[in-house]
């Protein structure tokens, strides 16, 4: 009987977890004026968000950055669009990868977008901000990391591989970037069967998942998670929040900065 009541309040928690976190994420939608009808995706504003440090006025310096965006239409409330962008010191304009599903043949896209432009009406957030010398090699791990990426000619949406299972790869590769992808990051768990155990996201931590439909993850920057059908649960001791779907993040701002002398 005992364990039946636990079962039962257990259920009852993450019902209303996932409805909190739900309503959180329309709520933030309707807030942002994001298109969630999906309509109309050409007129949808693409224009800069001023996140990015202006190239000229930063020409010496090398930067490395990680934004996510909610996607197009009503699957903003459910994920999010990430993508990577850097310039090495004396270059005076941005580079920008992400992976694009509509793109056909490879999906890994240099320079589809503006480097910190809106997602289709979606503003981005910042989640890794680097400057400095030490980015040089930094740049060097992302360009190895985009090169060897194992899915280019591949996408799907859900559980993945896709454009979050693309960042999920350089985070794997270069740990330094210190990257915590949100919960909401539909595909960053995704793993084939036969590397079910392996890295986390963020390069440092552990993680286990049977194809992003079912597994964990523990480690500095991403705390602990669990997922189940791609709904993500957890706590971030890094960085104090929750860990949730639909909205990704409840609690202290967890962007990695870094600037060098």
């Amino acid at each position: 009987m005992a364990s039946r009541h636990g079962l039962k309040a257990s259920l009852m928690v993450t019902v209303a977890a996932l409805a909190l976190s739900f309503g959180l994420s329309f709520a933030r939608a309707a807030i942002q004026g994001e298109n969630i009808q999906g309509q109309g995706w050409r007129a949808t504003p693409r224009h800069a968000s001023g996140l990015a440090p202006d190239p000229q006025q930063w020409r010496d310096i090398a930067i490395v950055q990680v934004y996510a965006a909610p996607t197009y239409g009503w699957r903003g409330l459910f994920a999010v669009h990430p993508w990577i962008i850097f310039k090495r010191a004396g270059e005076v304009s941005y580079t920008r990868y992400d992976v694009i599903g509509w793109a056909g043949g490879n999906v890994v896209q240099q320079n589809y977008a503006l480097p910190d432009g809106l997602w289709y009406g979606s503003l981005p957030k910042l989640l890794v901000d680097q400057r400095g010398p030490s980015v040089e090699s930094l740049i060097d791990q992302v360009q190895s990391a985009i090169t060897s990426y194992p899915y280019p000619n591949s996408y799907k949406a859900w559980p993945g591989p896709n454009s979050n299972t693309f960042l999920a790869h350089i985070g794997r590769e270069v740990p330094e970037l210190g990257l915590d992808l949100p919960a909401n990051a539909i595909g960053k768990d995704y793993r084939p069967l036969t590397q079910a155990l392996g890295l986390s996201s963020s390069g440092r931590g552990v993680q286990a998942s049977l194809f992003g439909l079912l597994g964990l993850s523990a480690g500095l920057e991403e705390g602990f998670e669990f997922n189940v059908l791609a709904l993500n649960f957890g706590i971030d001791f890094n960085s104090p929040g929750l860990r949730l779907p639909f909205i990704g993040r409840l609690g202290m701002d967890d962007t990695t900065r870094k600037m060098d002398d």
